[in-house]
C-alpha cells in the first residue's frame, strides 16, 4: 500500500513526507523532527532527479533517507550548539541563581545554619552563619530554593 502510494505520488511523495515532518515539529517540538524533515526535503530533491533510472529503487531511497537524515541531524545539532547556546539571560528559569550578589535582610535569624531572608516580596529560607533578625547578608549562592549567604 506505501509502495503503491510512493509510486504513484511519484518524488512528490517525499516532499510531502519531509514537509509533514516540518509541520510535526510545529506541533511536538524537540528539534529533532526538523531535521528528519529537512532529510526529507532532500531526498525529495534527489527523487526528482534520479525518478527515472533504474537504480533509484525505493530501498535506495530510504537508504538516502537514513543517511540524509543522520548527517543533518549531526550538522543541525552542532550548528544550534555553536550559534544558539547563548542567552541573553543565562539565568532566566533559575530563580536562585538570578539573586546572587543581592543583599537581603533577616526576618528570621540564622541559627544552625538555618533561617530566613526577604527579597523583593518573596521570603527565601537561608543558610549560612549564625546571623541575628535584621541583619545584612549577601546571597553568594543557590541549592534548589535555599539561598547560601554571607554577612556583609
Amino acid at each position: 500500500m506505501i509502495l503503491t502510494l510512493i509510486k504513484d505520488a511519484g518524488p512528490w511523495a517525499w516532499w510531502i513526507f519531509g514537509i509533514a515532518l516540518l509541520i510535526a515539529e510545529l506541533v511536538l517540538p524537540g528539534n529533532v523532527l526538523i531535521w528528519v524533515g529537512v532529510a526529507g526535503l532532500l531526498t525529495g530533491l534527489l527523487s526528482n532527479i534520479f525518478w527515472d533510472t533504474s537504480w533509484w529503487v525505493w530501498e535506495v531511497q530510504w537508504l538516502v533517507f537514513a543517511v540524509l537524515s543522520v548527517a543533518s541531524l549531526f550538522i543541525g545539532r552542532t550548528w544550534l550548539r555553536r550559534s544558539g547556546g547563548h542567552s541573553e539571560e543565562p539565568t532566566l528559569n533559575m530563580r536562585g541563581a538570578s539573586l546572587i550578589g543581592r543583599t537581603a535582610d533577616l526576618i528570621d535569624p540564622i541559627h544552625n545554619g538555618r533561617g530566613r531572608a526577604k527579597i523583593g516580596d518573596t521570603v527565601w529560607i537561608v543558610a549560612g552563619p549564625d546571623l541575628p533578625a535584621g541583619a545584612k547578608v549577601k546571597v553568594i549562592g543557590s541549592d534548589g530554593s535555599d539561598l547560601k549567604v554571607e554577612a556583609i
